[in-house]
């Protein structure tokens, strides 16, 4: 028997932000943020992602995520007046496990360290416990007669910030609870209660699109500052449809395939070449276009025709030629043919747009723009250049 799952609910439907649970966020599916901290959090043995919707299985299957497995929910548990218990608690009815752990994906801030020390709050405690953060703000209520009184402060002794306690507030992001004690409340949380506090700024929950623009811009700060960025990169490799391309397909009237690069993407290489780094292309596809833009684009190194782990082959033939290791190798993809090489570079990185399991990839950098809208640029600018 599993000793503690993680129980994610996901509907379809979504009335504020259509298909707000697979709406990609930061570079990333929403649902990611917290199946991937739960898959990363080694107390928990199964992550278990329950919907209603095909096209959330398919997209929640294809992020490849260690330790999940995606599960069906009833119709009845899935409509709009359904309550997040009656999903619970028919998933626990079906699953043993001896503690549950419901997190909600409208919380991507969640991190697997947060999860594992509230596990570890949760195990010496026995107890239900929930993640709040804390607010140090002063709070008033009306009265019957209209005038309002403060609830948490005497205003007569206004306290000075660092002097105020202030109070937990419930965040949402996670509840965990001991199955027996689930099942018997039919409740998430049940006789005495313990908190795990949470960073403030988890106080936001993805509901409205003000939401998700604050919560959007709080995971790039983050996402930039835990990347490991690597002072020793000494090659600079890149895919060529859907990075320095859009991945359309073009045809003149007289059926000539043409493709569209971005200037910015040119710059690029030019500033890389004039800081040391050596450059090169590596794509699945065998054009004249190509070798024309890599001639133009001044790229030491050139490989086409590498499918799959062809293009990792071509990445160690020119680290032998230059006498260097993987680990010295920045490179940009976007499709499935790239994954065995952005796994085994130093710095890896995807446009916004990639597929998910690329961007299920450890450590991959996702940015911001789209292939083809000067993402190479983006990257250089701000991994290699900076």
């Amino acid at each position: 028997m599993e000793k503690i799952v993680a129980f994610i609910p996901v509907r379809g439907g979504s009335k504020g932000i259509p298909n707000k649970n697979i709406k990609d966020i930061a570079g990333k599916p929403l649902v990611y943020w917290t199946a991937n901290a739960a898959s990363q959090c080694e107390l928990i043995d199964k992550v278990y992602v329950s919907t209603d919707s095909d096209q959330i299985k398919s997209v929640v299957n294809g992020l490849n995520l260690p330790k999940v497995e995606v599960i069906s929910r009833s119709e009845a548990t899935a409509t709009d007046t359904a309550s997040t218990e009656s999903a619970l608690l028919e998933f626990t009815e079906n699953h043993s496990s001896e503690s549950v752990i419901l997190i909600q994906a409208t919380s991507p801030l969640l991190t697997a360290e947060d999860l594992t020390k509230a596990v570890q709050i949760h195990a010496k405690e026995g107890k239900s416990l929930l993640s709040v953060v804390r607010q140090k703000r002063f709070i008033w209520k009306e009265t019957e007669n209209g005038t309002v009184v403060p609830v948490n402060y005497d205003f007569n002794h206004r306290p000075r910030r660092q002097e105020f306690d202030g109070f937990l507030v419930e965040n949402g992001a996670f509840y965990i609870t001991k199955r027996t004690a689930l099942l018997a409340a039919q409740n998430r949380l049940s006789g005495d209660v313990v908190a795990y506090e949470m960073a403030e700024e988890s106080y936001y929950e993805i509901d409205e699109p003000e939401d998700w623009k604050i919560i959007e811009q709080l995971l790039l700060n983050k996402t930039k500052a835990s990347s490991p960025v690597k002072k020793d990169i000494k090659l600079v490799l890149t895919d060529v449809d859907g990075v320095l391309t859009d991945a359309g397909m073009y045809y003149s009237e007289s059926g000539d395939e043409l493709k569209k690069f971005n200037t910015h993407d040119g710059m690029a290489f030019k500033l890389l070449r004039e800081a040391g780094y050596k450059t090169g292309i590596v794509t699945s596809e065998v054009t004249t276009i190509v070798e024309n833009r890599a001639k133009k684009l001044k790229a030491d190194f050139l490989y086409q025709g590498k499918e799959h782990g062809g293009k990792l082959q071509a990445a160690q033939e020119i680290c032998k030629a230059l006498n260097i290791s993987l680990d010295q190798v920045a490179y940009i993809g976007d499709d499935i043919n790239c994954f065995d090489l952005l796994n085994s570079v130093g710095l890896a990185a995807c446009p916004a747009n990639a597929l998910p399991k690329i961007k299920s990839v450890p450590a991959i950098n996702v940015l911001t723009k789209k292939g083809g809208e000067g993402v190479f640029r983006e990257f250089v600018a701000q991994f290699i250049l900076e």
